[in-house]
């Protein structure tokens, strides 16, 4: 036998872990697995390490350093049937755990999730964003995802985490009871519902989620425009109005058009019911009925607000349903009757 051999047969008697980047659990290999008993064993700050016995997790070590023997390992010797006076070196396996977080991970949808929203129903939606995580209870992570294997790494269980973040991402939105659109106009809300969603899917792997953030969410298009025009019909207030916003799209979509007089004449037609609504919403004052020499006369109604009116007309403006002139001219005339 050389001297190497010779060397790489000696009993360890000096354990420690420099782990990588991005490394989470490794197996140390050493001739035969055999410990020296009262080996040094050096674990570090966000580091485990464990005892594995025939495939079962027997004694654990957090930071700091350790005295492998029969005093501090009481699971292994239970295991072993060692008695107290036990000297001669063992065979066993040890792996070291890295407990650091995993920052600027990415998550996202690679498909729409459907979830089951309380005012909009039944949706399909787009998020992505980042998060973190870091290896908080060994025992169920090397039971769930190390297992037999001698390494694991982040990139090796990232698929399995972005799957378990969608089913969260699904069951936390859909059965949480509080509108997508109040969530999502409050981001900081929405990654905190997330982000409880998470934590008990990634707790089954002895995970935690330190930090989870949502940077981008979307509605299919169908949808947008939807809500894009019930907000529209809410600025508008009433039926009236719409029907004006209504007329105020007819002539956009008319001088888009090519073909002349045809496009030009939809454009005329839409402006004529533009004046129209436009008549009967802002010039409503009934005539006066003739005074009754008896009886006093009757109050007037009363007429509409200078200032509403204004606002109107200087949306109508905004859409392009009235030039600038026309709204300088009304609006100087409504405010003359002030």
């Amino acid at each position: 036998m050389g001297l190497r051999d010779f060397i790489s047969k000696q009993f360890i008697d000096v354990i420690e872990w420099e782990e990588e980047p991005e490394l989470l659990a490794e197996k140390l290999d050493f001739a035969d697995n055999e410990i020296q008993n009262g080996a040094q064993l050096t674990v570090r700050e966000t580091q485990a390490a464990v005892v594995i016995d025939e495939g079962v997790l027997a004694d654990m070590f957090g930071p700091g350093l350790h005295t492998l023997d029969t005093s501090n390992m009481p699971i292994l010797t239970n295991l072993k049937n060692w008695d107290k006076a036990f000297k001669s070196p063992f065979k066993t396996d040890v792996y070291f755990f890295s407990q650091k977080e995993q920052v600027n991970l990415k998550w996202g949808t690679a498909q729409p999730v459907t979830i089951r929203d309380p005012e909009l129903g039944p949706v399909r939606l787009r998020a992505f964003g980042t998060y973190s995580f870091r290896v908080k209870d060994v025992a169920p992570f090397y039971a769930a995802l190390v297992g037999t294997l001698d390494r694991v790494t982040v990139g090796a269980i990232e698929p399995q985490l972005r799957a378990a973040i969608m089913t969260a991402l699904a069951t936390g939105l859909g059965g949480g009871g509080v509108p997508f659109l109040d969530l999502a106009a409050n981001q900081q809300k929405l990654s905190e519902a997330l982000k409880e969603a998470v934590g008990p899917a990634f707790a089954q792997y002895g995970l935690e989620v330190p930090t989870f953030f949502v940077e981008s969410v979307s509605l299919p298009e169908a949808v947008q425009e939807h809500l894009d025009k019930k907000s529209s019909m809410r600025v508008l207030g009433d039926l009236d109005q719409y029907a004006k916003f209504q007329a105020a799209e007819a002539i956009e979509k008319a001088a888009e058009q090519e073909g002349g007089m045809a496009g030009l004449g939809a454009g005329a037609g839409a402006g004529m019911a533009i004046g129209q609504t436009m008549a009967t919403a802002m010039a409503q004052q009934p005539a006066a009925a003739p005074a009754a020499p008896a009886a006093p006369a009757a109050p007037a109604a009363p007429e509409a607000d200078p200032f509403e009116l204004i606002e109107k007309l200087h949306k109508l403006q905004e859409m392009g349903a009235i030039s600038a002139e026309e709204f300088e001219a009304k609006k100087a005339d409504l405010l003359s009757k002030i």
